[in-house]
């Protein structure tokens, strides 16, 4: 299992939830590098319910669809899913003194290696960082 984690200063824990799961915030934020971005975010926040998040690279050259199945949420503290390649993932919330701590855990693919992972998923939980504090 992989972890990434951030500390979000200077909002609520119901703000932090809203800018992680509404499509309209995730368009803002969901990419590791500034050549990607995220043209578009659907998500039926619900149990059994699907999420879909395109990430593409600005020059139109690649683009994927990042998917998956809600299988546990708990409105401001937790949400689990389970991706189309059957691989869990664990997102918290939580608050603390420094403010809120967001920790996703997930396990990892066989294609790229874990420090790959684990730096492109950071990369992806600091865009988010510098997004919600910024707004």
């Amino acid at each position: 299992m992989i972890t990434v984690s951030t500390v979000i200063k200077n909002k609520t824990l119901a703000q932090v939830w809203d800018y992680f799961t509404n499509p309209k915030h995730v368009m803002n934020w969901n990419h590791a590098g500034e050549d990607w971005h995220c043209p578009k975010a659907e998500n039926n926040l619900e149990v059994g319910k699907s999420f879909t998040y395109t990430m593409a690279a600005k020059n139109g050259e690649m683009s994927f669809d990042f998917s998956g199945i809600y299988t546990e949420i708990e409105e401001f503290a937790k949400i689990s899913y389970i991706l189309a390649d059957d691989r869990k993932i664990f997102v918290t919330f939580q608050e603390t003194e420094e403010g809120i701590e967001l920790i996703e855990k997930f396990d990892p693919e066989k294609v790229n290696s874990e420090e790959m992972q684990q730096t492109g998923w950071q990369m992806i939980l600091d865009n988010f960082k510098k997004y919600i504090e910024s707004n």
